[in-house]
């Protein structure tokens, strides 16, 4: 057995300890952002349409370039990205929306290597294809500024070969989840109420969320090694699915 891997024990008792670890991910930044989730979709849906749009393209682009660029960077550790992720946000957030777009790509960038990371500390090589799409696959594991599927499990387990149409299929795939959030978080650096939560603050908490994401979804890639991938996702979902109210 790859001594990379978890022991097998039970399976349903540390896939509820991920489901539980995903439960807690968001941080106190991100809950104040959620409970302006309404203020926040009214903020976007105000944007002018071609804003909207250049920010769908430019997520793509960023998710795209990030990709060829966090691939070949060296492993930043723990602190690096964090710092240079909020430095990143602080200025993006100093100048309106305009500088809040251009620093997309590096955040995006960042964010990737974070993730490319966390792959390396459990034991996967973050440059074969199969693991690199699983890290792509992390931003597309649910929004932090939202209540939704969760991590997505579709690809725990796999082998997928990452050819250039595929990967472009990927990012076509995951890049309009990541546009919506991307877009929130503007919205979110322009309303007057949360004042202090600067760019800087919603960067770092961005990137707390994907990390520990990310550590989840890796887990889970190696308990799907152990117990097969559809256990995995079985248990994963019963673990995360919101508990009934039962009225008497």
């Amino acid at each position: 057995m790859d001594p990379n891997l978890s022991p097998p024990s039970d399976l349903s008792t540390q896939v509820a300890a991920l489901a539980g670890r995903y439960n807690r991910a968001n941080g106190p930044v991100i809950r104040l952002v959620n409970r302006l989730g309404g203020t926040l979709e009214s903020q976007l849906s105000a944007l002018p349409q071609g804003v909207r749009s250049q920010i769908d393209r430019l997520t793509a682009q960023a998710l795209e370039a990030s990709y060829g660029i966090a691939s070949r960077a060296p492993d930043l550790g723990q602190r690096t990205p964090m710092v240079a992720a909020m430095a990143a946000g602080a200025a993006g957030g100093a100048g309106g929306l305009a500088t809040a777009l251009a620093e997309l790509p590096v955040t995006v960038t960042l964010f990737l290597n974070t993730i490319r990371g966390v792959a390396r500390d459990a034991g996967l090589d973050p440059d074969e294809d199969w693991v690199r799409a699983e890290c792509l696959q992390v931003f597309a594991a649910g929004s932090p500024l939202k209540q939704d599927d969760g991590v997505n499990t579709s690809f725990i387990g796999s082998r997928l070969a990452l050819t250039g149409s595929t990967m472009k299929n990927l990012i076509a795939t995951i890049a309009p989840r990541l546009a919506t959030v991307v877009g929130q978080k503007l919205a979110a650096q322009a309303v007057p109420v949360i004042g202090a939560v600067s760019g800087a603050a919603l960067n770092a908490a961005f990137l707390s969320y994907y990390r520990e994401i990310a550590r989840v979804r890796f887990e889970l890639v190696k308990l799907g090694q152990i117990h097969g991938a559809e256990a995995v996702e079985a248990e994963f979902r019963l673990a995360t699915m919101p508990a009934k109210v039962i009225r008497a």
